[in-house]
């Protein structure tokens, strides 16, 4: 079914896409963290919408690294707003196996199969990309994500990693897409009750 929606904000964040000239994914990650190696708390809650005592609670469960120097790296935020953008659609328990599944331990890179922000790259291009298609389904899904995982960025090391990438990515593409619907049939709704 395509309903052309159009998806205003950058994913997992309360930041317009055209406060940012249309940035989504690594460009609005770089734009972030220019001249920076890290944000600060503050920050984070500003630009995701997330509470402080959520990411505390994050932290606790092992969803996403502690700060270094008080400061969030840029692959830290990204697993963040990642979080932040599915757990409309999915239990913040499947968020967190999927981010498992792709890359391990949130506070060792070396289990990664891509660093976080390129996977939110991913996700932001993906979901773009059916956004702006009428013809998707789960085939053309499927290929376009095949497409644009880039082998040279994949961990060597890891067994499976395009595979094991791409099946996540369809499904967190999937949930992605499925809360970009249910915002759109929210707005309905109150549109109906005004």
């Amino acid at each position: 079914m395509y309903l052309a929606i159009n998806d205003d904000k950058i994913p997992g964040t309360v930041v317009y896409k055209r406060d940012m000239d249309g940035s989504t994914g690594l460009d609005f990650l770089k734009k972030i963290f220019f001249l920076k190696d890290g944000i600060l708390l503050t920050q984070v809650r500003n630009v995701s919408g997330v509470d402080g005592s959520t990411l505390q609670n994050w932290v606790k469960r092992g969803w996403i690294s502690n700060t270094k120097n008080k400061l969030y790296s840029i692959d830290g935020f990204a697993r963040i707003i990642i979080i932040n953008m599915l757990r409309e659609t999915m239990q913040l328990s499947k968020i967190s196996f999927l981010l498992s599944y792709i890359n391990g331990s949130p506070d060792d890179r070396s289990d990664d199969i891509i660093p976080e922000s390129k996977l939110y790259d991913y996700i932001c291009r993906i979901t773009d990309s059916i956004l702006g298609d009428d013809s998707y389904d789960d085939v053309r899904l499927r290929e376009h994500i095949m497409s644009c995982i880039e082998e040279d960025e994949l961990n060597p090391l890891i067994p499976d990693a395009k595979s094991r990438l791409a099946k996540a990515l369809e499904i967190i593409v999937t949930a992605r897409y499925a809360a970009i619907v249910k915002e759109h049939s929210d707005e309905l709704f109150d549109n109906l009750t005004k």
